[in-house]
């Protein structure tokens, strides 16, 4: 299975990638579809409650993903400590998760498969894949983006903050997406890169 494997900075147009490359045939390993089931899991939900309590389940019983979100995108040096601990928990799990969906596209004769984690090098989900996209945009219109998809400044700074640097990222990256414009302008780099790459 040939995995393509998304990297940019916050709000810098990851998900549009991957939705170009699956309308180009890929099919999509979303890590973060994939981090919802793992917080499913009912080892992972005891785990939680054992380390967090019973205020970071909703209504319905489940883990409420904002409020656990609340503590461990928390001021240093608590909330990077417990963003540890859940990540020791949930990587692996979704890690086993993405090979499954991945061995299960190539059995259903998909020639590719885009992997699109905010985490990707963090979490070492970089080995799974053939290649590595860096999708670039400035950063006043990542924030421009995040703003309008209703997250506050602090937010962004927050989720900005707690992934390997934009330069790292650049630099691990096999091919560099210049996202800044329309959606034609980036389609049009996707495609070349998918007739030259993967068929």
């Amino acid at each position: 299975m040939h995995v393509i494997g998304i990297l940019g900075g916050v709000a810098s147009g990851k998900s549009l990638v991957a939705g170009q490359l699956a309308e180009l045939g890929a099919g999509v390993l979303d890590a973060d579809r994939a981090g919802h089931e793992v917080l499913r899991q009912p080892p992972i939900e005891a785990a939680v409650r054992r380390r967090w309590g019973a205020s970071v389940f909703g209504p319905d019983g489940r883990i409420d993903r904002n409020r656990l979100a609340k503590i461990v995108f928390a001021d240093p040096p608590a909330g990077p400590q417990e963003r540890k601990h859940l990540e020791q928990l949930t990587h692996p799990e979704i890690a086993r998760l993405l090979r499954r969906q991945a061995d299960a596209m190539a059995a259903s004769g998909k020639v590719a498969a885009v992997l699109d984690a905010p985490l990707l090098l963090e979490a070492g989900w970089d080995k799974l894949c053939k290649e590595l996209l860096f999708i670039d945009a400035p950063w006043p219109v990542r924030l421009s983006r995040a703003l309008a998809r209703g997250w506050s400044e602090e937010d962004f700074a927050a989720r900005e903050g707690v992934q390997e640097s934009l330069d790292l990222k650049r630099a691990r990256a096999d091919v560099i997406v210049d996202n800044s414009g329309s959606p034609e302008h980036t389609r049009a780099q996707i495609e070349r890169f998918w007739h030259s790459h993967v068929g």
